[in-house]
């Protein structure tokens, strides 16, 4: 394992083995935690999970590529499996960011499509592992109740990309950052999840001059419509399918 500085720690995953030969890994992963940590960035979530040591980030090759798809996978089921043996007491904020080595020149159109592409691709391993879908979330992409599930663990997904029309999501690289559904539920149960929404809606609406269009509340409206940060079109249709597992786990 590796670290940036000790004040704002991003554990970088091992399974580092795909990003593209003579990409540096810790640039890949320090270009997301110095994004984070500028003063001007929104999510105080994601400040948060930075500064606890909780932001965990897999450095991969050129989104697009499947050489990318497994070892995404196994560092979202081993995230997965500590999000499940956390201590319930453990107030630290925990996301998986997956930062690609490329394209850098992507436009909002070209990242959505790449970014579908590649939860789709997951998805379908995931199906092939055998793994089944969250009990505690829907299966239906343009439906409110829906959350992206891989490794058995509800996601929310946050995409983030050079030619973003929103400035907290511009970053040279492509990414996402998977943020756990049942973390949401306890920062809803403690209160703090209502008090950090108002924080980031009030400094994202400082930062770009006005609040993000597609923003919801969980229940409300399709979270998909968010995860590319696109403004899609009110009559916008999530290209995601759920399949069902070949067999049981």
């Amino acid at each position: 394992m590796s670290r940036t500085t000790s004040a704002c720690p991003v554990t970088l995953d091992p399974a580092t083995s795909a990003t593209a030969p003579g990409a540096n890994n810790e640039a890949l992963s320090d270009s997301l935690a110095e994004h984070i940590k500028a003063a001007e960035f929104p999510c105080v979530g994601a400040k948060a999970a930075l500064s606890q040591g909780g932001l965990r980030c897999v450095t991969l090759g050129r989104l697009g590529d499947r050489a990318n798809d497994a070892l995404l996978l196994d560092a979202l089921e081993g995230f997965a499996a500590e999000l499940d043996q956390l201590d319930g007491e453990d107030l630290t904020l925990h996301s998986l960011a997956a930062v690609f080595d490329g394209p850098g020149d992507t436009d909002e159109q070209r990242f959505e499509a790449l970014l579908w592409s590649q939860l789709q691709r997951l998805h379908a391993l995931d199906v092939r592992r055998g793994q089944g879908w969250s009990p505690d979330v829907g299966r239906d992409p343009d439906a409110p109740d829906f959350s992206l599930s891989l490794a058995g663990h509800p996601f929310f997904v946050i995409g983030l990309h050079s030619g973003a029309s929103r400035i907290a999501r511009r970053l040279p690289n492509p990414a996402m950052v998977f943020n756990s559904h049942s973390q949401f539920d306890r920062l809803r149960a403690d209160g703090r999840y209502a008090r950090m929404q108002k924080a980031i809606r009030q400094r994202d609406t400082e930062l770009q001059g006005s609040i993000n269009p597609n923003l919801a509340d969980f229940g409300t409206a399709p979270e998909t419509r968010q995860y590319s940060g696109r403004a899609v079109e009110k009559d916008w249709r999530c290209p995601f399918h759920a399949m069902q597992p070949t067999r049981k786990k």
